[in-house]
């Protein structure tokens, strides 16, 4: 009877000093009361840049990491340089970061997801996300801005992109965009 009543006793107490020096400091989520630290996006955007897609030369800007050459499965990774005109030397404003691939079997259709960051004026250091698809040959493609960073902070939108050269033997292009966005 004593052991039971010793057990008992010595259970007792390493759990009240067990919980007495558990301590919880780490927070999942943190309640802001009467604040919103979410701004609201009450202004609208557009830019207007050329992406210049090189694949051939020395230097390209877009190169093959998988899959077949030019069918479908075929991903390509590109830093394409954005300019303020269609020249290839025209001011660069900034970089088309990211990938693509040839996702459809039914012609020349791209599921893309890119970072436009932005080296230029007051968006130097911001950029935008854009991630949907690009039907190559269409006269306007139409593409999802989903976030954005920096100026761009919690930006959505959309981007309209129309081929204005495109090289069939290199498959170099020049793309024009406009893209419009909402952000804070």
């Amino acid at each position: 009877m004593t052991s039971f009543f010793t057990c008992t006793l010595f259970s007792l107490c390493l759990t009240l000093t067990s919980t007495f020096f558990i301590t919880n400091e780490a927070k999942f989520s943190h309640q802001y009361p009467n604040t919103n630290p979410i701004p609201k996006l009450n202004n609208m955007t557009h830019l207007h840049f050329y992406c210049h897609h090189i694949i051939s030369g020395k230097n390209p800007t877009a190169k093959r990491i998988a899959g077949p050459k030019n069918e479908f499965g075929t991903t390509m990774v590109m830093d394409d340089p954005l300019t303020k005109g269609p020249e290839p030397h025209s001011k660069i404003v900034g970089w088309a970061e990211g990938m693509y691939a040839l996702a459809s079997q039914h012609g020349l259709g791209l599921m893309a997801v890119m970072n436009l960051a932005f080296e230029e004026g007051k968006y130097n250091g911001s950029a935008l996300s854009i991630l949907g698809r690009n039907l190559v040959f269409k006269a306007m493609n139409e593409m999802p801005v989903i976030g954005g960073s920096g100026v761009f902070r919690l930006a959505h939108g959309y981007a309209l992109a129309k081929t204005v050269r495109y090289n069939e033997k290199s498959g170099d292009a020049i793309v024009e965009y406009n893209v419009f966005v909402r952000h804070g």
